[in-house]
């Protein structure tokens, strides 16, 4: 007899693997237990040693379907102890890397389980079962096991609890197991119904076109009948969202056919464990409200992947609901998803005719994930349930720890332990104070969980960001260094981490606004990076940027503080023949520049963006962060999709340099579209938009062979906000390929703000 001690180190906690190891060890004739210890799961196997080989290659290549392997160990067993059977044993704390599941979508055979008239489980809310369920937001801390989550207040019924210790069910050692009898209930918050009364109280509601909040697995949710124009409408003007897409959930795949044009792999992501909110062209012929997402080639769509969400679908009483629901996170304007009831009737009440709640507690908050496709994979918008907190692992030599704060505006942040890097769920923007207490809240909850003591704690630069106060006051209290890291700098770092790449990049770094090393805004820089830190070669042309915080929101501004910039006095006459701006407010731009007055030089991309879609008359100003330039894109791809030839009209230069700095001329680039305009006012718009991406793209591409000559770098990285924009990023991506440079995308890592903390982590990782 051969006995061997087994780690197994990847998501092995919370995804069946301690059964599935159990199981497996009955069919090939092992003893011995298996148990977590919190950084890895240790398997002592007592057999003989071709038993064990085969019971090993399993465990390695054949895991349960959600389980993550990362690396398997294995050692002697130096204890003279022979075994009579295979157990699973108490789960003990051992420090080491942790690898936390994120939670998991409702699996297939616990939804066929859900509508089965002679399953005990009918119609539960919360079925679940060893390979599906929430995880990360019901934990309190590692090991993964009952009685740190929050279904510790639910005490197993004895059949649950027959399930729950028998190796052949599906619910063996499945730690939210429960059901009718003994598991959480559902109920309409404020009166006395509950259970299926409840849930056919929010059908009837949303049947008759009213607004419900629906709590769910990580926070509530904002519902309606996404087919009714009137109850969307309503939504739109309660939350105070005039244009923002909202996002469906759709009854079931056939739907999303029905409703939606579905790229190959699509269909797998959509119906897969995680079910993101993914982007999805719309088909011609719809039948949701045109008021879902006005003005945009695309809707955010996913499926059901909680339990409740099935059931408002599907019920036996009578009711016939719509197949599609609008299903927005809920919270008012600034602060982050509301997770309680106590933040459902501070927050949101206001908002919705019915709140459907429950009481199994929310530990951590985690948003719906929202991705779009690119290149035949995920390309992130936003990373969140499903995806948080699976690590990037970083090659480096130091076991030091550090937490990273993260951006201002779609915050997320890191927390770095032994090389992984931990992205936490999507927190919100930072400049409402509840958001700022989620973020606390949040990051405490997650060191507890990580085991993490952090050496260091790493911040942006820019001095009025809620974020950066943050991470001031934690050094402080912590006794531990701040290190700040420039913006745009840590979104180039982001990428280099997410790809493991380790060289020196180019990096092009495209965004709205940070604060910059000299005190300027930036937001289209071209840094050449490593993890040692960066030079910053070259920018788009600068500009003014007049009025604060409301240029942001105001893309006519920066419009007239360029066209004042190129055309002198003959700016105030184009602004008004193109319906940029009054006299007036020309005159107010003209006056607050040339005086500096609430104005500072800017290099944002974002900004140049907002420009170009208002002198295109687009959006002359946005409700939403990116309205303007996302419209501007639209109004592009329209035009790319015609299949049309296209020939460039611009003949200025695309580059301006100044020995091994380089410029883009995106000043002259916007003086060509509006001279554009104004030659003939009726010009195809969405060929101009298309001439502005394809134009621009050009100039990085020749900025970047510009930094190639003199560095002889060929490895470029694009970063940044402005890169959610998918035709920027293939008209840039396929040119450098063409030129023969190697280019690195993001993927599983938003390039927004939503990554900039695994680029300040990763910087703080390797300078440690």
């Amino acid at each position: 007899m051969t006995t061997v001690n087994i780690h197994v180190y990847g998501i092995v906690q919370g995804v069946g693997f301690r059964p599935f190891t159990a199981v497996a060890a009955a069919k090939h004739n092992i003893v011995g237990t298996v148990a977590n210890k919190g950084s890895y799961v240790e398997i002592i196997a007592q057999g003989e040693l071709k038993d064990i080989n085969v019971f090993i290659d399993e465990v390695k290549y054949r895991p349960p379907e959600r389980a993550v392997i990362l690396g398997v160990d294995e050692l002697p067993y130096t204890q003279n102890e022979s075994f009579d059977s295979f157990e699973i044993i108490e789960s003990e704390k051992e420090y080491g890397d942790i690898f936390i599941s994120p939670d998991i979508a409702t699996c297939d055979k616990c939804k066929k389980e859900l509508f089965d008239k002679n399953d005990r489980r009918y119609l539960h809310p919360f079925i679940n079962c060893t390979q599906c369920g929430p995880r990360l937001t019901i934990l309190d801390s590692m090991p993964y096991d009952r009685v740190r989550t929050s279904m510790g207040e639910f005490p197993m019924c004895d059949k649950c609890s027959s399930e729950y210790y028998d190796p052949a069910t599906r619910r063996y050692d499945a730690q939210p197991v429960c059901c009718n009898d003994c598991g959480p209930e559902v109920y309409i918050l404020g009166t006395d119904i509950k259970g299926a009364d409840a849930i056919t109280a929010v059908r009837r509601s949303i049947c008759e076109g009213k607004i419900a909040a629906i709590k769910g697995i990580g926070g509530f949710h904002l519902c309606c009948d996404a087919k009714n124009t009137e109850a969307v409408e309503r939504l739109r003007k309660l939350k105070r969202r005039p244009m923002k897409p909202f996002a469906v959930m759709m009854r079931d795949i056939e739907t999303v056919r029905r409703e939606c044009l579905i790229e190959d792999g699509q269909e797998e992501y959509l119906t897969g464990w995680q079910k993101p909110i993914m982007l999805l062209e719309k088909r011609e012929k719809q039948f949701l409200s045109d008021r879902i997402a006005p003005d945009n080639l695309t809707i955010g769509v996913m499926l059901p992947y909680a339990p409740v969400q099935m059931l408002l679908f599907d019920y036996p009483d009578g009711i016939q609901i719509s197949d599609c629901l609008v299903m927005t996170s809920a919270n008012a304007r600034g602060a982050p998803i509301c997770r309680c009831d106590e933040d459902a009737l501070t927050e949101i009440a206001g908002f919705c005719d019915i709140i459907l709640s429950h009481n199994r507690k929310i530990r951590i908050r985690a948003d719906d994930t929202v991705t779009d496709w690119l290149y035949d994979k995920p390309y992130m918008i936003r990373r969140s349930r499903g995806f948080a907190p699976l690590p990037i692992m970083l090659a480096c030599d130091n076991s030091k720890q550090a937490i990273a704060i993260g951006g201002e505006l779609k915050n997320s942040f890191c927390v770095a332990r032994n090389g992984m890097l931990y992205l936490s769920p999507y927190i919100g923007d930072m400049a409402d104070i509840r958001t700022v207490k989620a973020l606390k809240e949040s990051s405490r909850r997650m060191c507890e969980m990580l085991e993490a003591e952090p050496d260091e704690v790493v911040s942006d630069k820019h001095p009025m960001y809620n974020t950066v106060t943050f991470a001031e006051e934690y050094a402080k209290s912590h006794d531990i260094p701040l290190v700040q890291i420039q913006h745009h700098y840590a979104h180039i770092l982001s990428c280099m981490a997410e790809n493991g790449y380790d060289g020196k990049v180019i990096g092009l770094s495209l965004d709205g606004t940070g604060y910059g090393d000299d005190g300027t805004v930036w937001g289209g820089e071209i840094l050449v990076s490593d993890y040692s830190g960066f030079e910053r070669l070259g920018s788009i042309s600068s500009f003014y940027q007049v009025g604060g915080d409301i240029s942001a929101k105001e893309g006519w501004r920066i419009a007239a503080a360029i066209l004042n910039s190129v055309f002198g006095d003959n700016g105030k006459d184009i602004c008004t023949r193109l319906d940029i701006c009054s006299e007036k407010e020309y005159s107010l731009i003209n006056m607050m520049s040339q005086n500096k007055i609430n104005s500072v030089m800017s290099t944002s991309c974002g900004r140049l963006f907002d420009a170009v879609s208002a002198v295109l008359g687009i959006r002359r100003a946005s409700t939403f962060e990116g309205e303007a330039s996302t419209a501007l894109m639209y109004h592009a791809q329209i035009y790319e999709r015609k299949g049309s030839s296209f020939v460039s009209g611009y003949k200025e230069e695309l580059i301006r340099t100044d020995n091994e700095n380089v410029t883009l001329e995106t000043n002259s680039l916007v003086k060509y579209i509006a001279e554009q305009r104004i030659s003939d006012i009726t010009a195809d718009i969405d060929m101009l938009a298309y001439e502005f991406h394809y134009v621009l793209s050009k100039m990085l591409i020749s900025a970047c062979e510009h930094i190639r000559k003199n560095r002889c770098l060929d490895t470029v990285a694009l970063s940044g906000g402005v890169f959610q924009n998918k035709l920027l990023v293939r008209l840039t991506n396929e040119g450098l390929i063409e030129k023969g440079f190697k280019v690195l995308l993001h993927s599983v890592v938003p390039p927004n703000d939503g990554g900039i903390a695994l680029g300040q982590a990763a910087y703080a990782v390797k300078n440690m």
